[in-house]
């Protein structure tokens, strides 16, 4: 079974007969993906977001993969990164991995191969904490996108899931209807403006299967968060 880690990835490829492929595949394993063509709109991107991995292409119009990568290092973004390119020379490699990149596959990639190495690199991810998120006896698995409490689980939608995850690993802590549509929308993609409320509302209908409506609370005028109930 592939891993499900719901990471929040920056795709950077200039040729959209490559681009959209990638996205598509990774998309459709539950990661929420940033394509964009050029390198200028990826460093705006390393500024305003944070990924749990960056796969750029070598060869860019105008900021290369390498410079990319150097300047995400020495932001000090510790997030993985993976370098696309037709260089295949062990010099080029070199150069790569020497630019702060963490792996290196050669282009035309391989579907199969791109989707391991992306779960491999995940894995290494500074938010890498294995197969499931757990808040009290709340347990929610990565790899079936399930929620699990008291013996009983729940099947949740992707979208659902995204949302749960983000809730999870941010618990206790009120998040904005901005923070959720930044973190959950693909850059470029707007959300309907009651996207949000719509979505907590079926996560919410969820939860009550298994006794954990209560749960997810929506905080009056600010936002929402998980958090484990007051025990009477």
């Amino acid at each position: 079974m592939q891993h499900r880690l719901g990471m929040r990835i920056l795709l950077v490829e200039d040729d959209c007969e490559q681009l959209i492929p990638l996205h598509e595949a990774l998309s459709k394993v539950g990661h929420i993906v940033d394509g964009v063509a050029d390198g200028e709109t990826a460093q705006w991107l390393m500024a305003e977001k944070e990924y749990d991995l960056l796969i750029l292409d070598w060869m860019l119009p105008d900021i290369s993969g390498i410079d990319l990568c150097c300047y995400y290092r020495q932001s000090e973004h510790t997030a993985p990164v993976l370098m696309l390119t037709a260089k295949d020379t062990i010099r080029d490699r070199v150069t790569g991995l020497d630019a702060g990149a963490d792996d290196y596959l050669v282009k035309p990639v391989d579907l199969m191969e791109f989707l391991a190495r992306v779960r491999a690199l995940g894995r290494r991810s500074p938010l890498w904490l294995g197969d499931s998120l757990s808040l009290g006896d709340l347990k929610l698995h990565l790899t079936t996108l399930t929620v699990e409490r008291q013996h009983q689980s729940v099947q949740l939608s992707s979208r659902e899931f995204q949302l749960m995850e983000y809730l999870l690993r941010h618990p206790q802590q009120i998040l904005t209807r901005e923070q959720i549509e930044l973190s959950l929308w693909e850059w470029g993609a707007a959300p309907e403006s009651n996207a949000v409320a719509a979505l907590v509302k079926r996560l919410r209908q969820r939860l009550q299967k298994v006794g954990a409506e209560d749960w997810l609370e929506s905080v009056y005028g600010i936002g929402y968060r998980i958090h484990l109930p007051d025990v009477p």
